[in-house]
């Protein structure tokens, strides 16, 4: 088998931001590896090297919380509990509670109850092939947002059933990051974790971050849009994926089949205030296709859209069409 793994970069979009910004002296940077991606956070103002110092130190504590790898991590202990209550920290019970209503609030298409199937795939390992038809179906029994309970901070998943926070954990951990930056006086912040764009407020100069919407066939951007205070997470076919047979699959899985989302686009982004909505909302996007993804954005209100479809067609939300700029 052929195997290609692909994770998105977005320095060129950071690059893009960063551009033409008269404040970039003022500006102080620090990077790290979390939750399975290399991140950078920007920040000015206030004590920005204490702030950026507390930002690292904040993002590898969520990582260790949150891990599906690290065995000492709750969600593999909850992962690992064979079905008995798992009692965890408030903010990971809180995260596991908002993604299980988020499945809700989608018709199923957010689905953090995918991990399985995830492994079984080799998204989670690089160990690419594609499952049987009799394997998904086995999988697909023990999944279900639905079916897991959370009381307090005591979380209940069923034995045999495993969850993965990585379609709301870097959304969550985007809008903890702009808080304790906040703390420290930063006025002026730019996360990128892994193509999960959040901004605080407005460039050192006054201007506003202008972000890049990357191309999802290509390596350049489709066009970008000006931003503050504001987060912009893009969920697409060409981030993790490995070929057969000519043909591509990717990591964003159809918790209706258990295969890859095949919905018409190739990418969906999301943009609001709120990191982990916009986290969640892409991935579901992606999986309900064009149309359903615009109700869906109407129905939550504070988010808006910007969709790739597979005929390279731009489909955006009423909101953000004056705020686009093609490249």
């Amino acid at each position: 088998m052929a195997g290609i793994l692909r994770r998105a970069a977005a320095a060129l979009a950071a690059a893009v931001m960063l551009s033409g910004c008269s404040g970039t002296q003022e500006l102080r940077s620090v990077s790290l590896f979390a939750m399975d991606t290399y991140m950078t956070v920007t920040a000015s103002g206030g004590d920005a090297e204490k702030a950026l110092s507390a930002a690292k130190t904040e993002a590898e504590r969520l990582d260790a919380l949150w891990s599906t790898t690290s065995p000492d991590s709750e969600i593999s202990r909850i992962n690992g509990s064979g079905g008995a209550p798992v009692t965890v920290s408030a903010e990971t019970a809180e995260l596991i509670a908002f993604a299980a209503d988020m499945g809700r609030k989608t018709s199923g298409a957010l689905d953090i109850t995918l991990y399985a199937l995830q492994r079984e795939w080799g998204f989670t390992t690089g160990e690419y092939k594609i499952p049987s038809d009799e394997r998904i179906a086995a999988l697909l029994a023990d999944t279900g947002c639905g079916r897991l309970t959370v009381d307090g901070n005591t979380v209940t998943v069923p034995a045999g059933m495993s969850i993965d926070l990585g379609s709301v954990g870097k959304g969550a951990a985007g809008d903890r990051l702009i808080s304790v930056l906040k703390e420290q006086g930063v006025t002026s912040a730019l996360l990128d974790l892994g193509g999960n764009i959040q901004t605080l407020g407005r460039k050192p100069d006054g201007s506003l971050w202008r972000i890049g919407i990357k191309d999802p066939e290509g390596e350049g951007i489709l066009g970008s849009i000006e931003v503050s205070d504001c987060a912009v997470v893009t969920s697409g076919c060409y981030e993790r994926y490995f070929t057969e047979g000519g043909k591509r699959y990717h990591h964003i899985l159809d918790p209706a089949t258990g295969r890859p989302a095949e919905s018409g686009l190739l990418s969906a982004t999301a943009i609001g205030s709120s990191g982990r909505l916009c986290d969640a909302v892409s991935t579901a996007a992606f999986v309900l296709g064009a149309d359903k993804a615009l109700e869906l954005a109407e129905q939550l209100g504070d988010i808006e859209l910007i969709l790739v479809t597979e005929s390279r067609e731009l489909v955006m939300t009423e909101g953000i069409k004056g705020k686009f700029s093609k490249s």
